[in-house]
């Protein structure tokens, strides 16, 4: 607390920026894994990626260097909005004394994640479909040949109009209202829980990078599906009328994976969703803390 919530807006886009310029290369490995095998049994198809090591190393062999950081400017521009409403909507919350009853850092935590997710959700798709593309060998998912950020903005607002930019926001919803709950509450406690141990030091770095570490376990976990299930809506083909080819919203997202890839497909690519989110909310939440404290 203490901070207005319009600093807290600026500061929280700064923070995730930040950090999605550190995680965009395992965001990268995170969305081909996941794309991988698409609606097909297990050990019925090529993989191209197996692994978060080895698939990145393919994605260097197919698109060079810079071939992990796919789709970086999308991603900025999402993190910098997501994060941005988030934090800002967080913020008010907290001001409002909301977090201080039971179960309201949750429920802020959800609500402010789901404004962010909306707002950004554009940003997302098109990040998406940037960073599943590469040579035809190496192709997983839908290849929607994009040359650029711009580029693929203007395709698909001039195909689909002002709602094909927000196709896929089902997904994203969810996604990130279980992702912020998760990660707001349990970097809270988890930072207050080592400081009354006397484990580290109250305001220190390691008190801030310990509450990190516990809510990136917590946010891996929880978040996977959802996360699975909204790259696979943002990418998926559609038709003129901007329906989908291979789902038809959220549920029948689930429906068909669970039931064509088995409850497990619903988790692939959970190593490099950690070792992304990991990163990612140890840095952001880490940039946050200490850019309210400055």
């Amino acid at each position: 607390g203490g901070v207005p919530p319009a600093i807290d807006l600026v500061l929280g886009a700064t923070a995730g920026c930040l950090a999605c310029f550190l995680t965009n290369p395992l965001e990268v490995v995170k969305t081909r894994l996941q794309l991988q095998g698409e609606l097909q049994p297990p050990g019925t198809y090529p993989r191209p990626y197996r692994g978060v090591l080895r698939a990145a190393v393919a994605v260097c062999r197919a698109d060079g260097l810079r071939g992990l950081q796919k789709g970086l400017a999308a991603g900025l521009l999402y993190q910098g909005l997501m994060n941005g409403v988030r934090f800002y909507c967080y913020s008010h919350a907290e001001d409002a004394g909301w977090t201080g009853y039971p179960g309201g850092t949750v429920a802020a935590g959800a609500v402010a994640g789901a404004v962010g997710a909306i707002v950004g959700s554009p940003a997302y798709l098109v990040k998406t479909h940037l960073q599943a593309q590469t040579l035809s060998a190496m192709a997983v998912g839908h290849q929607h040949n994009h040359e650029s950020i711009s580029s693929a903005f203007r395709s698909i607002y001039q195909q689909h109009g002002v709602v094909g930019l927000w196709r896929g926001v089902t997904g994203a919803v969810p996604r990130v209202a279980v992702g912020s709950a998760v990660q707001l509450a349990t970097f809270a406690s988890a930072k207050d829980w080592v400081c009354e141990r006397q484990w580290f030091r109250k305001g220190s770095w390691t008190a801030v990078l310990a509450g990190g570490m516990v809510s990136g376990v917590a946010v891996a976990v929880t978040m996977t599906p959802f996360d699975v299930i909204s790259t696979r809506l943002y990418n998926q083909p559609v038709d003129a009328d901007g329906t989908g080819k291979l789902y038809r919203g959220f549920l029948d997202c689930i429906l068909q994976i669970s039931s064509k890839e088995g409850l497990l497909g619903l988790y692939k690519g959970i190593g490099a969703v950690y070792l992304r989110l990991g990163p990612h909310t140890v840095l952001s939440l880490f940039f946050w803390d200490k850019l309210r404290d400055m």
